[in-house]
């Protein structure tokens, strides 16, 4: 096994202080009530892939465990959301030409609606990343979506639109990325890129029910497709986002930037996860992970970082803390890297499946003391969470799948490359 090779590497792995006395009343704000009975947003209602015990299979095939399966019109990224008995994706057809909002039915996958959006021209994407990759978000009266340089968007259960938010031309070279957040009466959105005529990067608050804009700060990053979090800094409210060359705070009723931490790298696009008083915001392209004390004014670099690693991090998928562990995959290399999460020292190293560049873009979930990793070749590495490397399962969907799971009540909902399907 290559955590054998690598459990020398401890040492030098953990760049910066020891985490000392992070307060542990630090925690993601999660979806409650009726929502967090379902998987209303990028993540699910912990906002960070971890789900309730539950009587969730962790076997599958593709022929094995299918409730059903029906082909999705289009294409897209965007991971399915669920409310009540509806499922609801965004997606592209046309090449970008036609953007729309989908809802299934949850029993057996039938289409319920499709709501198409008002457009001008089309983004310009990479091939990757498509037309159709921001996850939306729902609170059980309105679904809310972001189609990049075509706007945010809102609509009622049975699919009318109720508003829409216009950006103009967004241009940051791959295309926008990064799903809404909910907080309260507001959704949040950030957009890093080039500054045009229209539009400079942005961190925004709109307003749920009518699109208003509440604040919007600008931002002088020209990348970027992360997701951001809001967090429960010890009474502190924070908006955090994690983008190019660093990490910042925001204070979510008023847009003030609140806090600074540098060394991210130039492309990032991991949404953080908040565990044992810190905050872990990983870095595009293999480069640094690190855990960060939230709270403080200003630059905190020198302060609050309690620890951070030299590279190895994710590219395209976020990491999650399950105990007392972070998993985290590097999938330029396919490989899973664990860290204690208050110290930073290498727990192990280990290969999901063959070496691939770009191989896994789905977040992982955890779930009944099980990891779960995908790839884009749509293999689900089922890990035993715990301080040794155990691969307990290796479950095929049999298609490309870049998007992340739903569960809810037992299913997991899977958006491959051409379908939407319950596995259970």
């Amino acid at each position: 096994m290559m955590h054998h090779l690598f459990r020398v590497l401890a040492v030098t792995a953990v760049l910066g202080a020891p985490a000392s006395s992070a307060p542990e009343d630090v925690r993601m704000i999660q979806v409650e009530g009726d929502g967090a009975r379902y998987w209303p947003r990028w993540r699910g209602p912990s906002g960070q892939g971890l789900v309730p015990d539950g009587a969730y299979t962790d076997a599958w095939s593709p022929t094995s465990r299918v409730q059903w399966k029906v082909a999705v019109p289009g294409a897209g990224n965007s991971s399915p959301v669920v409310w009540g008995e509806q499922i609801f994706l965004t997606t592209a057809r046309d090449r970008g030409r036609r953007l729309s909002m989908l809802a299934f039915n949850r029993a057996d996958g039938k289409v319920l609606w499709e709501t198409f959006i008002p457009q001008e021209g089309v983004e310009g994407v990479h091939e990757k990343n498509g037309y159709a990759s921001a996850t939306p978000a729902t609170d059980g009266q309105r679904v809310y979506a972001s189609f990049g340089r075509h706007g945010l968007a809102a609509f009622d259960l049975s699919g009318k639109l109720l508003w829409h938010r216009r950006f103009g031309v967004i241009d940051n070279y791959h295309g926008p990325a990064g799903s809404p957040v909910l907080y309260k009466d507001r959704i949040f959105l950030y957009q890093d890129q080039n500054p045009t005529t229209n539009q400079s990067a942005f961190v925004a608050a709109f307003d749920k029910a009518t699109g208003k804009t509440l604040w919007q700060t600008p931002r002088t990053e020209t990348v970027g497709w992360g997701t951001p979090v809001v967090i429960d800094a010890g009474g502190r409210d924070e908006l955090v986002v994690s983008s190019q060359r660093r990490v910042a705070a925001y204070d979510p009723d008023t847009g003030r930037e609140l806090w600074t931490v540098r060394g991210n790298t130039f492309e990032v696009i991991p949404t953080p996860v908040v565990g044992h008083g810190l905050v872990f915001a990983s870095s595009g392209r293999a480069g640094p992970t690190i855990a960060i004390r939230p709270g403080g004014a200003g630059d905190v670099t020198a302060t609050h970082v309690a620890w951070s690693t030299p590279k190895g991090s994710p590219f395209v998928p976020s990491g999650i803390v399950v105990g007392d562990l972070l998993y985290l995959v590097n999938d330029m290399q396919s490989v899973l890297t664990v860290y204690e999460a208050t110290t930073g020292v290498l727990v192990y190293q280990a290969r999901l499946g063959v070496a691939q560049r770009e191989g896994f873009s789905a977040s992982p979930v955890a779930v009944n003391g099980k990891v779960y990793f995908t790839n884009d070749d749509g293999q689900t590495f089922v890990v035993q969470a715990g301080r040794e490397f155990k691969l307990l399962h290796v479950n095929e969907l049999g298609a490309r799948t870049l998007a992340s799971p739903a569960l809810v009540g037992g299913t997991w909902y899977w958006r491959t490359a051409g379908e939407l399907k319950a596995i259970r």
